[in-house]
This record gives C-alpha cells, structure tokens and sequence, in this order.
C-alpha cells in the first residue's frame, strides 16, 4: 500500500490502541488528545490475540505487536513495549520487565524482588532508566518506530500511589520524589512514555501530511 493510500486510511479510520492495559490507554489518550483522528480500544475487536514479546529490545516487540495486531485488526495500529532498564543488574529486568518473576505476579511482588537483588548497592549506585518504544503499523508495512527514556535511580522503598508498574520504586533526582509520587501533570512531561508519545506525536503528524 503507497503511502498516501496509508493516510487516507488513518484519516478515515483512526488508529487502534495496541494493549489491554488501562492505565497505558489512559496515558496515550490524555497525551494525545488534540490530534483529530479517532483512536480506537483494541476491546473494540472480539478475540485480540495477545502478542508474544520474545525480540531483545524494546524497539523488536513494539514493532512485532504493531504489525501482528494490524493484521488481526486489518487497520493501522500504534502499540508500545516499555520497561525497566538497572544498571547494576546488566540492565536487567528490561524487556523481561512486565513477566519478571513470573507475568502473574503482582508489580509490588516484583520491586520487592528488586529490592533483594540489590542489597548492598549503595544508593547512587543504583542508577537506572525506564524506557519505551512506540511504533505505527499496517498488516505488511512497519512505517515508524520511537523511542525515548527517563533517567533516575532505583528507592529503597516503595512509595507514592499515583502511578503504576514499577514507577513506586523509580526515584527522579530532580523532583526528589518518585514516579508514582509525582502529580499525573510533571509525570505526563518527564516520563519515558510521555517523552516517547509526544516524539510519536511529532513523527505522525510528518506522516500525515
């Protein structure tokens, strides 16, 4: 399909959410309000199958969902692979990072895991990072991936109630408070996956003209 044929068909049909997760929704909607073009629930489609995320980056399982749940929907769709990056850890728990200690068990479970593996590591030590790639698909064409990171260091303890995933853990020096302390106006700014939406943003209203 020509490109042109692809902005017709995004114009007319919108663009379809790629997750489950309603938190992310909320987030990618909020941030992405102003762009008038429809966006579309993947509850919206019977039976979405749930993608494996089985590429080494973020930027593989973002494009590999884009695509694969493009061609369930048979309309363009945007979908994310975000995650926590450690680097006292190589990194670790990062693409791995919503099945860490298992895809059931429960995010607090899992920054308790955390905590263990990093006994000992002084504070300034526990540098770390979360990430998010964001990509725009069809059934056979891949048109763009972004991507995009928020620096900070892993607490030694759980706190604030405002976000999600592992956001109680993340420390932002700047702020001295938490990702899950922040109010939802700093944290739609400063996060990875805000950063990342608004490149996401930028790249498809190039796309669109």
């Amino acid at each position: 399909m020509r490109c042109r044929d692809s902005v017709i068909m995004i114009k007319s049909s919108g663009i379809v959410i790629g997750t489950h997760n309603k938190n992310k929704k909320k987030e990618i909607r909020k941030i992405l309000n102003g762009i008038s073009l429809p966006l579309l629930d993947l509850e919206d489609f019977d039976d979405a199958p749930d993608v494996i995320e089985d590429g080494v980056t973020f930027e593989e399982n973002a494009a590999k969902k884009a695509l694969q749940l493009a061609r369930f929907c048979n309309m363009c769709v945007m979908a994310d692979d975000s995650g926590l990056e450690i680097d006292a850890l190589d990194k670790r728990p990062g693409v791995f990072s919503s099945r860490y200690c298992g895809k059931e068990t429960g995010y607090e479970e899992k920054c308790l895991k955390l905590f263990e593996e990093l006994n000992g590591v002084p504070f300034d030590k526990r540098t770390a990072r979360f990430r998010c790639a964001i990509a725009l698909a069809e059934s056979e064409k891949l048109h763009f991936v972004v991507e995009a990171s928020c620096e900070g260091l892993i607490n030694t303890e759980l706190l604030g109630k405002n976000g999600f995933g592992y956001d109680p853990i993340f420390y932002i020096p700047e702020f001295k408070q938490t990702m899950a302390e922040l109010g939802s106006d700093v944290k739609n700014r400063i996060s990875h996956r805000a950063l990342a939406l608004n490149l996401f943003k930028e790249r498809l209203m190039e796309f669109m003209k």
